[in-house]
């Protein structure tokens, strides 16, 4: 290897660890507001007697905010430059904990929810984080960047509930506010670790793009393998977020405590993320479709699970296996998504598609307070046999389909 190759590639792994760092820290922003988001808001709406089943409409709030904050995230850091657009990121992280733990003070549920809003738009900065890492990195170091990045995830899915059980009774008797006051401190720590780091300015690059011409979005959309990898995207994504939104306020009403709750989120984050460091090399031995369709088996299990009883081990173990079946079928179907398109394409259609996923994924948060007030933990559950069964359909009739064009082309 040449020594600018050397220089290149250590610089890549210093990026792609300071990313991890931030990940782990500004990262835990994600479950600290998922595991309270729920609680917080049932406790906001109980002290103002209002209706209950708005409970998760502030975790709903922090998907949106996900949702909203990708494309400003993107246009900020064309402009700044991705060091000082990501650190932007993490003070809006700040901001938004500041503006949730004066809500609790004041006992405000909307401006509770908004301040999740604006935690979920901090997020926003979070997800780029991989793509950030790849991008610095040598082609045959760019798997490792990412899964450095993702590890990270790991982290963020013990610091963040640690956070929760030390800290959401410091103002007591004002609950939670403590939780999202540390989650200021969190956005600030991560300040200091992104001003850190020495990355390009992550700007758009040249704009001639080799290979085919890009198509009009309509005929991209109708491709059969778009709508398979788009359904089982955003159905596998969908389904985890409903499941995990309304988990917390399930185990709290069965009678286990807000920390035994925020502790099975923390194993349930740690499944979402901890599998990535080995689920690209599934993919490329067994094939996309194929683990795709292992993990939305592995989404019935959770719920197979979750119906069987409701002692703390069948929640923490649904809600593991919740993770795990996420992290397989949304990576396979995000692979097979980007079979669909050229790169030619790519900005429009990765719009689209992300615009709809937590579009999606806001609704399934908010229905799933509704849910689990109205009908109950069982049928929150009993909703995913349907999803995965369509989603295993087009799987289905997909593989069905490749394999007869394969034969036809044989045969001529």
């Amino acid at each position: 290897m040449t020594g600018a190759g050397e220089i290149a590639l250590a610089d890549a792994k210093r990026t792609a660890l300071t990313l991890a760092t931030a990940q782990a820290v500004i990262g835990a922003a994600a479950p600290i507001s998922i595991s309270l988001g729920g609680l917080a808001g049932q406790y906001l709406l109980v002290v103002n007697n209002a209706d209950p089943s708005f409970a998760t409409a502030p975790v709903t709030g922090f998907n949106v905010g996900v949702a909203l904050g990708a494309l400003p995230a993107a246009l900020l850091m064309r402009k700044l430059g991705r060091r000082f657009g990501f650190m932007s990121g993490a003070m809006v992280t700040a901001f938004g904990g500041a503006i949730a733990a004066i809500a609790l003070f004041q006992l405000n549920f909307w401006l509770f929810a908004t301040g999740l809003l604006i935690c979920g738009m901090g997020g926003s900065f979070v997800q780029q984080y991989r793509f950030a890492a790849a991008d610095n990195s040598p082609p045959h170091f760019r798997p490792r960047a990412i899964s450095w990045v993702l590890g990270g995830g790991v982290f963020a899915a013990v610091i963040g509930p640690q956070a929760v059980v030390w800290t959401r009774d410091l103002f007591d008797p004002v609950q939670y506010a403590g939780a999202f006051v540390a989650m200021i401190g969190l956005g600030l720590i991560g300040v200091g670790i992104l001003s850190t780091l020495h990355i390009g300015l992550g700007k758009a690059g040249d704009s001639t793009v080799s290979g085919p011409p890009a198509r009009p979005l309509a005929q991209i959309l109708l491709q059969p393998r778009f709508f398979v990898s788009f359904a089982c995207g955003v159905g596998s994504y969908a389904l985890m977020s409903f499941v995990m939104t309304g988990a917390p306020l399930a185990m709290v009403g069965c009678g286990f405590t807000t920390d035994e709750a925020a502790l099975g989120i923390s194993f349930h984050v740690m499944a979402m993320f901890a599998p990535s460091f080995v689920t690209g090399r599934l993919i490329a031995q067994y094939g996309k479709e194929r683990i795709v369709a292992i993990g939305m088996i592995l989404l019935v299990g959770c719920s197979v699970v979750a119906l069987s009883g409701i002692e703390l081990w069948q929640f923490w173990t649904a809600l593991i296996l919740l993770g795990v079946g996420w992290n397989f079928a949304f990576i396979g179907s995000t692979a097979m998504l980007t079979d669909s398109y050229h790169a030619s394409e790519k900005n429009k259609v990765q719009g689209l598609h992300d615009f709809l996923l937590f579009s999606t994924v806001a609704f399934a948060s908010l229905m799933s307070g509704f849910t689990l007030n109205v009908f109950g933990w069982d049928m929150l559950n009993w909703i995913v046999f349907p999803v995965v069964a369509f989603c295993l359909i087009l799987l289905g009739l997909l593989a069905f389909g490749s394999r007869r064009s394969a034969s036809a082309q044989a045969g001529e």
